[in-house]
């Protein structure tokens, strides 16, 4: 029987992809008591990486938005990793740290970042609200145009 949190996947049309191995000497999360804190994550699809580049030079902030999605996307496989298979286990998403790889005048972050805050909240509800900081890097790992850690409460 599936859960809440699978249905909802399925109503929303949403497979999630395979939890990714980490990219260097670091475990994908963490648990202590009842929080899961998520290493970063990033635009990583089928096929790859599929945003790379500057946001405000190679894409608009409401293109890096579905980066910011997809990204959220794979912070969920790996809090599904984290909980057994069992996403009903969240009760709070607690805090998102998004960054953004962009220009030096490009000020939208919070735009970008949206992308994964509605995501968290059309799959889990009041619980996927959450407190979140959304700030402009230089540059990210393998260009990639955005990065989502998070800290998660789980039952």
């Amino acid at each position: 029987m599936a859960g809440q949190i699978e249905t909802r996947l399925k109503e929303l049309g949403i497979d999630l992809p395979k939890a990714s191995a980490p990219a260097g000497s670091y475990v994908p999360f963490v648990i202590t008591g009842n929080q899961v804190f998520i290493s970063g994550q990033g635009p990583v699809g089928p096929n790859g990486l599929e945003y790379i580049g500057k946001v405000g030079a190679d894409h608009t902030a409401e293109d890096a938005a579905k980066s910011a999605r997809l990204t959220a996307l794979n912070v969920i496989a790996q809090l599904k990793e984290a909980c057994g298979g069992d996403l009903d286990r969240v009760t709070r998403i607690v805090k998102l740290t998004g960054f953004v790889n962009c220009t030096p005048d490009f000020d939208q972050h919070p735009t970008v970042i949206n992308g994964a805050s509605d995501l968290l909240v059309e799959i889990f509800g009041d619980k996927g609200r959450h407190a979140r900081s959304a700030v402009g890097m230089m540059s990210l790992p393998f260009q990639m145009t955005t990065e989502i850690e998070a800290v998660v409460e789980i039952a």
